[in-house]
């Protein structure tokens, strides 16, 4: 799952950063409402994690922008106005959720996980293909009852793979949901994370279900079908 964060405290932004992905999201970090609305044009996102006070103006603003454009995009917002006034006029503008500082990381993941949940998203809790299985929250996958170590590339890659299984998933869509604007990411860097992937699979006993389709991307599939 993609996430845009939108903070301009510094300290703040790296450690929700580095927190958000730990629990296997990828977050693109933008510090104002300008870098925010240039990162929305240039990317699709399944959630969008704003800050109120931001240099450039009030988040909310930025929120009725979004739902003005019929941008439906779930927003969290995340702000020290913790009054009941401040909430209500927060999801009245068309924010999903609130919480407000300080709170803990831990809490932070398990609400973009329960919105990510609600009807029209995308997340469910566990993901089955055939016997495999992958669990979004703690990030575990498992051949039965046989788990499987993976990485937290090799995690995220097999999650995007399973929610689109039956479908050739592109080399570039993959890019776009497994690295952040700021990553580095080299030529062949796609194909490393599924060779790798594809052999723990196969250790496993998933043995076909990850196929590379020449030209146009990878496919995951349950092996009897």
């Amino acid at each position: 799952m993609r996430l845009l964060l939108v903070e301009d405290t510094v300290r703040l932004g790296e450690l929700l950063s580095e927190g958000l992905a730990r629990d296997g999201f990828v977050v693109d970090w933008r510090q104002d409402i300008e870098g925010a609305a240039e990162a929305v044009a240039s990317a699709t996102y399944d959630l969008i994690l704003l800050d109120l006070g931001l240099p450039d103006g009030d988040g909310l603003d930025w929120v009725r922008t979004l739902r003005r454009a019929t941008d439906l995009t779930p927003i969290l917002v995340l702000t020290a106005r913790g009054g009941l006034d401040d909430r209500v006029t927060g999801l009245d503008a068309g924010a999903d959720d609130y919480l407000v500082k300080p709170f803990e990381a831990s809490e932070l993941s398990a609400r973009c996980r329960a919105i990510l949940r609600r009807p029209g998203q995308r997340m469910t809790p566990v993901l089955h293909v055939g016997s495999l299985a992958f669990d979004v929250a703690s990030r575990q996958a498992a051949h039965g009852d046989l788990p499987i170590e993976l990485s937290r590339r090799e995690g995220d890659l097999l999650e995007t793979l399973m929610r689109r299984a039956g479908s050739v998933v592109t080399r570039g869509s993959l890019e776009e949901s497994l690295y952040a604007f700021n990553e580095p990411v080299t030529p062949n860097a796609v194909e490393v994370a599924v060779s790798r992937l594809r052999r723990k699979l196969d250790d496993a006993g998933c043995t076909g279900m990850l196929h590379t389709v020449r030209g146009l991307g990878y496919l995951m599939r349950d092996a009897v079908t």
